[in-house]
């Protein structure tokens, strides 16, 4: 089992959603971010004061999947996201020890399903 975490542009999580879905990937958590990376973030002026921004809005998505769907679901989130620019974001794997369904008590790959 593995947690396929991705931050990737707010404005892609349409196409990624769909791209996992035709990968018939429909578990996901989704949560709003801010982070920097390459990017560094950029300068803007506001009534003749300069700001810099450099945390930049993300999306973070963790998806829970068995050994079979590591590599769809990796493919599926470069698919959606992929724009061949700076920013496109970023896929992290991690180890999943454990995984439990509450309504029914199921553990490990069952409860992934």
């Amino acid at each position: 089992m593995r947690l396929v975490v991705a931050l990737i542009q707010p404005h892609k999580l349409p196409d990624v959603k769909k791209a996992l879905f035709e990968a018939n990937i429909h578990k996901m958590t989704v949560t709003n971010a801010v982070g920097c990376g390459q990017q560094k973030g950029y300068t803007e002026t506001y009534r003749g004061v300069i700001h810099e921004v450099n945390l930049l809005k993300k999306v973070r998505l963790e998806i829970a999947v068995n050994e079979t769907f590591i590599q769809p679901t990796i493919d599926a989130i470069i698919k959606g996201a992929r724009t061949g620019k700076i920013g496109d974001g970023k896929i992290f794997i991690v180890p999943l020890e454990r995984c439990i369904r509450i309504r029914t008590g199921e553990t490990g790959y069952d409860a992934i399903g």
